[in-house]
């Protein structure tokens, strides 16, 4: 290649300010007085066998192409910088969950060849379909039931999920054990297993799109893919591995599973446990916004999803602990007393309001720990109302325990003075005040950190709206 213009015969060498990236190699554009020509300045050129200079020199260049072409394979271009501990995780997780399956499949032919030698082999196909027809049918329902679940508590329910499919394992390896109730203990590992696959197929497009930071998730999920059948395939290999070493000794092939199964859920549980903490999830949910708003209030700074992700867990177990002063988004409960100072913030509503908060009662105590903040939206509220209001009940929240001796006294006072509702008013209108000089600027910033503000994901619970009387009539 030569240049379009030279006015000198030997221009003297040099490099220009170009670098190419490729494959995994850096090159950089050279001029040697005659030619442009394309040099790699990291070392890892184009692999041939006869550029070798030496053994050692042909042994490094062996290791950078293949390194290369492993990350070309399984990894994709652009993704954010926690992706590859995940993956690193995910393998851990995926080579013992196949190892598993494989010694859980193994353990089930046995129970059919132990329980049903003298039966039809009819019979012992309509029970592994009736086995896969309830586990799919209770896929559907799992799906339909807690389809929300899936977005507000993406990790929770994924290991929750998780350590459901690890036990259906358990109760496949007891088949052999006991094969004349193999039906029903097939049914009931297929049913967990089905679960866990719904959840798992359920997830993945939210956990590929954290790492997508081109928006590239189709390259991300293809990877995803070619990552799973990889891993699965060292699984096997390693189930594979044991049979072969314990071939010419049943009694120890028989007991592999049991001996095995503790030690490879175990593993497995924890590359899930660590490969979710690596997923920082960028969609706004109830409790990541919260917890955002607090640490702004406290602090006028807006964490970062990674920040979020590292704070807020998994929490697989259950929710959050009990806390003074619970906020919740949803509707009154008809069930539980309704505090008076609740009835007065009713019966103010306005017809521009698309939201309002009050106190709930928890218990039927009349102390402060026995009541919950409830905020409740509206038909039609959109997004920033949503925004807006839950940042409105984090500085009622943090108005009610800056006095809470005094509210104490307020809610175990029968009469509401004068005094008492002039103050419930005043501490509205002051934390309105502050919510709606803080909504632009804290939106900016979540935006500038990458968080997606375009819509908050809601339950199912607290997706229930109010609409008034002449709403309805219109």
């Amino acid at each position: 290649m030569k240049p379009l213009h030279s006015n000198q015969k030997n221009p003297e060498n040099f490099d220009l300010p170009v670098f190419i990236r490729h494959s995994g190699t850096i090159s950089r554009y050279f001029w040697d007085g005659k030619e442009l020509q394309l040099v790699s300045v990291d070392g890892n050129n184009k692999f041939s066998i006869w550029s070798f200079s030496s053994f050692e020199d042909g042994r490094k260049k062996l290791f950078r192409f293949c390194g290369a072409a492993v990350r070309n394979l399984f990894l994709p271009r652009e993704v954010s910088e926690n992706y590859l501990e995940y993956v690193k995780w995910k393998f851990l997780h995926r080579v013992f969950s196949s190892a598993l399956q494989v010694l859980a499949t193994q353990a089930m032919f046995r129970a059919i060849g132990i329980g049903y030698s003298r039966s039809l082999p009819s019979a012992a196909a309509l029970n592994w379909v009736l086995k896969d027809g309830l586990g799919r049918l209770s896929r559907c329902i799992y799906t339909a039931s807690l389809a929300s679940a899936f977005d507000t508590n993406l990790k929770r329910v994924r290991f929750s999920t998780s350590i459901l499919f690890s036990m259906s394992i358990g109760v496949e390896l007891l088949t052999p054990v006991f094969p004349t109730y193999f039906l029903l203990l097939a049914t009931i590992a297929n049913i967990a297993k089905q679960i866990s696959l719904a959840c798992y197929l359920s997830t993945g497009t939210a956990v590929h799109r954290s790492f997508a930071i081109a928006d590239n998730l189709g390259e991300v999920s293809a990877k995803s893919q070619i990552q799973t059948v990889c891993f699965d395939n060292v699984g096997l290999l390693l189930a594979a591995t044991f049979n072969i070493l314990f071939r010419n000794n049943q009694r120890l092939l028989a007991a592999l599973p049991f001996v095995a199964y503790p030690i490879f859920s175990a593993i497995d549980l924890f590359g899930i446990y660590q490969s979710l903490k690596h997923v920082h999830l960028q969609t706004l949910t109830k409790d990541r916004l919260e917890l955002m708003m607090n640490i702004w209030i406290q602090l006028r700074y807006v964490p970062s999803p990674a920040e979020v992700s590292e704070r807020e867990g998994i929490n697989f177990i259950s929710g959050k602990g009990r806390e003074l002063l619970p906020i919740r988004i949803g509707c009154l409960n008809p069930k539980r007393k309704m505090p008076r100072l609740s009835l007065m913030t009713l019966q103010s509503l306005k017809d521009e309001d698309f939201y309002f908060i009050c106190l709930e009662n928890l218990s039927s105590g009349p102390r402060l720990k026995d009541h919950g903040i409830l905020l409740s939206l509206r038909e039609g509220a959109q997004t920033s109302d949503v925004i807006m209001g839950l940042l409105q009940a984090c500085y009622i929240h943090k108005g009610l325990l800056l006095d809470m001796i005094g509210w104490e006294d307020v809610l175990e006072a029968r009469d509401l003075s004068d005094l008492v509702l002039r103050e419930w008013h005043a501490l509205m209108k002051e934390s309105k005040k502050c919510a709606r000089a803080d909504l632009d600027l804290l939106v900016d910033k979540m935006s500038g950190l990458g968080w997606i503000c375009r819509n908050v994901l809601l339950s199912s619970r607290e997706q229930e709206r109010y609409s008034f009387v002449a709403d309805c009539l219109r």
